[in-house]
């Protein structure tokens, strides 16, 4: 198999660890949250500001947005992309 799919096969190493976490009950392949992960939270409140300050200037940067908004710029990034 590594003839053919080259290095984009997994080790026998990592089979065998996949086969033992779906042999403990793990069925699902995501990563699952972790402590200490980045949690993103966008309220509508932090929607309907970034949406009032893009209107008003549509050239405002995400880091300008970010600063005035004091929010991170994941998440001012998060807002923009998504409400296209």
């Amino acid at each position: 198999m590594k003839v053919q799919c080259v290095d984009a096969c997994l080790s026998l190493q990592q089979v065998y660890e996949s086969t033992g976490k779906f042999m403990n009950g793990i069925s699902s392949v995501t990563d699952s949250p972790r402590p200490g992960q980045a949690h993103r939270v966008v309220t509508p409140e932090g929607t309907a500001a970034v949406e009032a300050i893009v209107k008003e200037n549509g050239r405002v940067t995400v880091n300008e947005m970010a600063a005035h908004l004091d929010m991170s710029h994941g998440s001012e990034h998060h807002i923009v992309r998504d409400s296209k």
